[in-house]
């Protein structure tokens, strides 16, 4: 079936929907948690909108309305936050001052009330998003994994930080405390396992969160709202609805935010750190915007090259800030690099996230497709072309990748971060092009080589070592495993993630010492033999 046939066929008929994957709509959210209770709010609802279409009798179609979720104001978020301050109390809370065995039961308990809600978080990732079935399925499971790693790994680093170090005469233990109230933000590509990378370590490490979803895949947290309430105690975690220009802002003017954790545009978080009026107080947990560059060597396994990029570039419609969104590839690999990728879109299927062996879906994003439009339309005005046959085709919310090239300094597609479907292909003479494009992006989190000359490997390796998080090579920009570190430079992300180094960033170390001496010694022992303290202990946690 050609591009436009497919695009003419894409949304269905009510009726064709498999029974399994329907939805009981309009859903009319207007729960929200605070302070440990559901509360009913009777402001303002803001539609939801589906990416999804359906196709009527007549011919026409028109996108799914799910349902709505709550508008909520300042006073509300406000109340929020002030819950969350009332729980942490100056770290007096009865969950900042929890043992570390206790608060990992808690969150054991949201896991498996969490594992109970599958079926139904994956179906709204579908039909919110317009994620394939398999890719929800993906994203679920992989959150669920990920509450797993956390809980290894504060197992493992409290069991390093429950013995005495003796330096130069002094006797101290070293442990992890709690930072204050976190604001945690997700993103709406994954609006699961990316918001819950920084909410599950900074509830675990005893910090009190305030949780705003993404501004798309709202609903989906909506089957959680029961097991949050039910795992921890009241006003550890909160979640509220909103424009963040109506929430956030007043949240984060408050002063009151102690951790930001956020996922988004570099401008967007800019802007709400500047209305903290205690800057040095604030720590920052950010991934920001990304144009991470696939960058195709003369000596090159093609084939393996193509498919990495093709995957690297339109996982998800390539609405990933790790995917590959800009591809500079040599002049004598050119041509045949364009060839095999242009077969391989074409082999691509286009559809409903639902159906079997779905890779390109509907984009959730209101206007998406005429700003990819837009870009797609200046760069063919100053001289790129369409290589892929019916590439830039629309339909409503979907649009058909284009791999476009030659692909230039002057366009815009070349700077910005397109976050969809469009491939632009730089081709180039001299390598040194492509080191200048690096070293003067503003962004630095990842990149990826695709090669098989060890000397000019070596030498990229080193000559991008200092401008990028992560370097891949003959592979995709990705963001796992998740215990490797995920972070970025320039305006590409600020602090860490991983299994291994969230659970730091949203924590501090802190040190109780003493005198190498008898009476220290013994007054210590009493302390821990009585468990007088929950936070100087040699306890193990298995």
């Amino acid at each position: 079936m050609s591009s436009e046939n497919a695009l003419n066929n894409l949304f269905p008929s009510a009726a064709r929907i498999p029974e399994q994957y329907r939805l009981d709509i309009p859903i009319e959210q207007r729960e929200y948690l605070l302070d440990g209770q559901l509360h009913r709010w009777e402001g303002p609802l803001a539609s939801v909108r589906s990416p999804i279409c359906l196709t009527h009798g007549d011919g026409h179609t028109e996108q799914v309305i799910l349902g709505s979720a709550p508008l909520m104001d300042a006073e509300a978020a406000l109340a929020a936050l002030d819950a969350a301050v009332r729980a942490y109390d100056n770290g007096q809370g009865a969950w900042p001052t929890l043992r570390v065995a206790e608060r990992i039961r808690h969150v054991e308990s949201f896991l498996l009330r969490m594992r109970q809600q599958r079926d139904a978080v994956v179906r709204l990732l579908m039909w919110e998003i317009g994620k394939s079935l398999k890719d929800a399925e993906k994203e679920f499971d992989r959150t669920c994994d990920y509450i797993v790693d956390t809980i290894d790994e504060l197992k493992e680093l409290d069991r390093r930080s429950s013995r005495f170090e003796l330096e130069q005469g002094t006797l101290g233990q070293i442990r992890r405390a709690p930072l204050g109230v976190a604001l945690c933000m997700g993103p709406y590509n994954y609006p699961l396992n990316e918001t819950f990378t920084t909410l599950i370590p900074a509830l675990i490490m005893g910090n009190t969160v305030v949780f705003k979803p993404a501004k798309f895949g709202v609903l989906l947290i909506r089957p959680l709202l029961e097991a949050f309430r039910d795992s921890f105690p009241p006003g550890v975690i909160n979640v509220i609805y909103g424009k963040g220009r109506d929430t956030v802002s007043a949240l984060m003017a408050s002063g009151k935010v102690d951790v930001f954790a956020f996922i988004g545009t570099n401008k967007g978080a800019s802007d709400l750190k500047k209305l903290h009026p205690r800057p040095h107080r604030l720590r920052a947990v950010l991934g920001l915007d990304a144009k991470n560059p696939g960058i195709v060597l003369p000596q090159v396994d093609l084939d393996n090259a193509v498919e990495e990029a093709v995957t690297g570039a339109l996982s998800f419609n390539g609405q990933r800030c790790t995917a590959l969104k800009i591809l500079f590839v040599q002049r004598d690999v050119l041509q045949p690099f364009l060839d095999r990728f242009s077969a391989r879109l074409a082999a691509l299927k286009p559809g409903m996230p639902w159906e079997e062996g779905v890779a390109l879906t509907p984009l959730p994003e209101p206007g998406k497709v005429d700003y990819l439009n837009g870009l797609l339309q200046d760069a063919l005005a100053k001289g790129a072309q369409v290589i892929n046959p019916g590439g830039g085709g629309q339909r409503e919310t979907f649009f058909y990748p284009a791999l476009l090239s030659p692909v230039s300094a002057d366009m815009r597609l070349y700077h910005e971060e397109q976050f969809g479907p469009l491939i632009p292909v730089v081709p180039y003479d001299d390598l040194a092009e492509v080191i200048d494009y690096v070293l003067r992006s503003d962004y630095g989190q990842q990149l990826s080589l695709f090669g098989n000359d060890p000397l000019q490997i070596g030498r990229l390796i080193d000559a991008f070592a200092n401008q990028v998080g992560r370097i891949n090579v003959n592979t995709q920009c990705q963001r796992g495993p998740d215990r490797y570190p995920f972070n970025g430079r320039k305006n590409s992300a600020e602090g860490t993630l991983s299994v291994h180094d969230a659970l730091r960033v949203f924590s501090i170390r802190t040190l109780v010492a003493t005198r190498d001496r008898e009476a220290n010694k013994a007054l210590f022992s009493e302390i821990i033999q009585g468990r007088h303290s929950s936070f100087l202990t040699t306890d193990y946690i298995f």
